[in-house]
């Protein structure tokens, strides 16, 4: 597949507009840099590790080359050197080094297990995307949920994913601008968001910024420029706030530093465009940040501050107290400075700092240090539960696009924080309720969840929480209790979603195989069949295969559920039975209620006065049983048979003589074609959510089409194949129950 190489005009102005997209890696041929970095942060670690992952990469990219003309080893290097500036050990650093080898050398993974063990060799392979035969969405959605899987088992792979995406992110100047658009906008999608999940905000900030230059190179220079143009009577501002203090700290006797906070571009982007605030009352706002040795003294240091100048209310926040859910904690106030102007403070500890700036890589560091330079996968299970439950949900959501959505809202959604009775913590998407906490807690607790208490008082369950709510759930002592179809229409957390449909499915599919099961039996029995013979054979395995379910229990529940019939599934039993068993002869089914005469194809329809003639039924207005129809005599075709209503019945008119009398007799066997349409509100995973709940009644699709208009409505069109019509009405309002969903009926006309 060739791409297009950006113009010399389009350089040149990007250059100009965005030279941080045009970076060049230091040219070394040595390792040394790495290595005094890592030896800064980990003096004890094993070095050898790294110098040989140099070789081996070095080796295995020999000859091949990035976009900017560099050498290929310099982005592992690159990325190692990320890593290891972020304080990770010498096998993360070593995994670094060989994460592309897999990928675009062919140098086996079985090879990095035999040569650096089976942790270095997790490490690549959870890094490593898929098979490049796989193309588009899918795929995309495919190798984030590999990355999740492998993140859940060791967090390391996806900050060496950050990392590596960081250096490509700084190189995107020398791509085709539609793929480095398309990067852009994945990486302010997902990676960005899932750094600052991590608490790294060092990458968060850099790869939002670089995003933006890219998506936007005009915008970005022009904030840049007005940055610049402000910075010295900004900075001179900061300096007479940072003096007066640093003199609070002298008076307290508080060792401890006063900076000034960086600006981010596309923070202040975000707050010019989605806020609608003028730069100037944005760039106005000034930063402060005060680093001290103890949590004593931040408390100490805020007292002073607000002695010295009135805070602002409602904009004070203890985070030191109540950590956010990426671990970060500081103290955030905002004061009325020198002047009357808004300064905005933070207090922290220079630990909380580094937890601040480098998130789970300075907390992994920590660990690794505490167990004696080994790491512990299991090190963040406690303090990052949030792992767990994005590990949970995507072994949950078979479709990529769903996953891909749900991925987008979990990291990028805004989070509230309630208390357990005993003063547990736990986060959840903003709106969420006493359900969505339930199912925090505990899967089980959420299932038998039948009331809840706010703040000691008792509310509905589709009350919205509030951050620093204390949440009391009652639970049904009944075993058989479960949750209610109506909570799907108020819980807001991907997880509780999830498990809510998944009891749903469970319950039904378990009762669908049982009535499944009755059916056939009982069917059976009235027919005098063999049933001790028939239910013994594999041959319910074969017609399952045939049928294209997974296994028999999926069979008995599409008879259970009425999506298969059960006389369709004896006869093809009985077929194979009697084609298998040379001893017995065949086994011969009794007819059921009265004789049919003969007929063409499998229509379920049937022509007075010829029944053998062949009978299609018109695809452009899709008859099914209980519609009223009429027969055309085409020439060499058979009957074509149309709803009497059809827009073209009244051309067929003048042409009386072919006019032929039709009614319908539907068998087992009988197929029909039938069209819907989806109106709906358009919103982000509808698609994926109509497909699986279609797929969910076994409904095969032929084809579908989906348009939106500029006033974001959303039309669907979808064409399926039904044996049993009656299922039809099953099937239209499971979509109509669908969220943003208002209308779905069925087509009768093209």
């Amino acid at each position: 597949m060739t791409e297009t190489v950006p113009s010399a005009a389009q350089t040149s102005s990007l250059r100009r507009l965005v030279p941080r997209i045009f970076s060049r890696s230091a040219r070394r041929d040595d390792v040394e840099q790495l290595l005094r970095t890592v030896r800064t942060h980990h003096p004890k670690g094993d070095l050898s590790i790294i110098e040989r992952a140099y070789t081996v990469a070095a080796k295995a990219h020999e000859g091949q080359t990035r976009r900017s003309g560099e050498p290929y080893i310099t982005h592992p290097l690159a990325v190692g050197q990320i890593l290891a500036d972020l304080g990770l050990g010498p096998k993360a650093i070593a995994a670094a080094l060989l994460h592309d080898t897999v990928e675009d050398t062919g140098y086996p993974l079985e090879a990095i297990a035999s040569e650096f063990g089976d942790e270095v060799a997790m490490l690549v392979d959870g890094v490593t995307k898929l098979d490049k035969v796989k193309y588009g969405e899918s795929a995309q959605a495919e190798t984030v949920r590999k990355m999740i899987v492998a993140m859940s088992k060791d967090i390391r792979v996806l900050v060496i994913k950050l990392a590596d995406r960081l250096h490509n992110a700084r190189t995107w100047g020398f791509v085709p601008p539609e793929k480095a658009q398309k990067k852009a906008t994945e990486t302010l999608e997902i990676y960005a968001p899932l750094a600052h999940r991590l608490g790294i905000q060092a990458i968060k900030s850099e790869l939002e910024d670089l995003s933006f230059a890219v998506l936007h190179p005009k915008l970005y220079a022009e904030i840049d420029s007005l940055v610049k143009q402000r910075t010295p009577q900004r900075e001179q501002y900061v300096q007479s706030v940072i003096e007066a203090v640093d003199a609070d700290l002298r008076e307290l006797r508080i060792r401890g530093r006063v900076m000034g906070r960086p600006k981010q571009l596309y923070s202040v982007y975000q707050k010019m465009v989605v806020r609608g605030r003028e730069f100037d009352d944005i760039y106005d706002l000034i930063g402060i940040r005060v680093l001290v040795g103890s949590v004593r003294d931040c408390y100490a240091v805020l007292g002073a501050i607000h002695a010295r100048w009135t805070p602002l209310p409602g904009r004070f926040k203890d985070y030191i107290a109540t950590p956010k859910f990426n671990l970060y904690q500081s103290l955030h106030t905002t004061v009325i400075g020198p002047g009357g102007r808004t300064v905005e403070i933070q207090i922290r500890t220079n630990e909380m700092h580094q937890q601040a700036e480098y998130g789970v890589a300075a907390h992994w560091k920590y660990k690794e240090r505490m167990n004696g330079g080994k790491a512990d996968p299991k090190a963040l299970d406690t303090d990052m539960a949030w792992l767990a439950h994005i590990s949970d949900w995507q072994a949950e959501t078979a479709d990529p696009g769903e996953f891909l959505d749900s991925l987008r809202f979990e990291i990028g959604a805004k989070e509230v924080y309630v208390f357990t009775p005993k003063g547990r913590v736990i986060g959840l998407p903003a709106g969420a309720t006493p359900v969505d906490f339930a199912y925090a807690v505990h899967t089980e607790i959420g299932h038998r969840t039948m009331g809840a208490k706010v703040n000691g008082r008792l509310v509905p369950l589709e009350s919205e929480l509030k951050s620093g709510d204390v949440v009391e759930v009652f639970t049904s002592k009944n075993p058989d209790a479960g949750p209610s179809q109506d909570w799907l229409g108020f819980v807001k957390s991907t997880r509780a979603r999830n498990k809510i449909r998944g009891w749903f499915t469970k319950e039904r599919r378990e009762e669908a195989i049982e009535q499944g099961k009755e059916a056939i039996a009982r069917a059976m029995r009235r027919q005098n069949l063999p049933l001790q013979r028939l239910m013994s054979q594999d041959s319910f395995a074969e017609v399952a295969q045939q049928l294209r379910y997974d296994d028999v229990s999926a069979l008995y529940a599409a008879v259970g559920e009425g999506h298969v019939s059960t006389q369709s599934v004896i006869e093809k039993v009985t077929a194979l039975v009697s084609s298998n068993d040379t001893t017995t002869g065949p086994i011969d089914l009794p007819p059921i209620g009265r004789t049919r005469a003969p007929r063409g194809g499998d229509s379920g329809v049937l022509v007075r006065g010829a029944p053998d003639i062949l009978v299609k039924l018109a695809k452009c207005c899709t008859p099914v049983p209980g519609d009223e129809i009429v027969g055309f005599v085409t020439r060499g075709s058979g009957v074509s048979v149309h709803r009497s209503d059809c827009t073209n019945v009244q051309s067929l008119k003048s042409d009386p003589d072919r006019l032929i009398d039709v009614s319908w007799a539907p068998t087992t066997k009988s197929v029909f074609l039938v069209q819907i349409q989806v109106e709906a509100l358009d919103r982000s995973g509808l698609l994926s959510d109509v497909t699986r709940v279609l797929s969910e009644h076994h409904v095969n699709i032929l084809s579908a089409t989906v348009s939106t208009t500029n006033d974001r409505l959303a039309l669907s069109r979808f064409v399926f194949e039904m044996g049993d019509i009656v299922h039809l009405d099953r099937v239209l309002n499971a979509v109509r129950r669908i969220d943003a969903v208002y209308d779905v009926y069925r087509v009768t006309s093209s």
